[in-house]
């Protein structure tokens, strides 16, 4: 699960990488999603053309408020917000400022998959 409050080259990135991740544990039933938390006007237009270009299959690519869904309590000064969790269980959280998803974070992110596939 992915919060994000922007669509930025370094998102795109660790969305082809945990999309590829689905479809390897697909029979472990992995699923994916981010949350775009925006009320830009154009972003479902913008997310249907980024998937196309990235060639993004699995994972699902959603729009809420700019507060997140009720309950969550999603970081306000997180632009990206990673929750890999199995079963309720969260497994492991990541938040990164504007600026702070990188390719050492993403990689870590991805790592980190094998924690919910067991």
């Amino acid at each position: 699960m992915i919060f994000a409050r922007e669509v930025s080259d370094s998102l795109t990135s660790l969305v082809k990488q945990i999309d590829a991740e689905t479809a390897k544990h697909a029979k472990k039933n992995m699923g994916s999603f981010v949350v775009f938390l925006s009320d830009k006007e154009g972003l479902q237009e913008h997310l249907k053309g980024m998937a196309e270009k990235n060639n993004i299959k699995q994972c699902v690519l959603t729009i809420d408020n700019v507060a997140g869904p009720e309950g969550y309590e999603v970081a306000k000064d997180a632009e990206v917000t990673v929750v890999l969790y199995n079963r309720r269980k969260v497994e492991a959280n990541f938040a990164f400022r504007k600026g702070e998803l990188n390719d050492n974070a993403i990689e870590a992110i991805v790592k980190d998959v094998s924690k919910i596939v067991k």
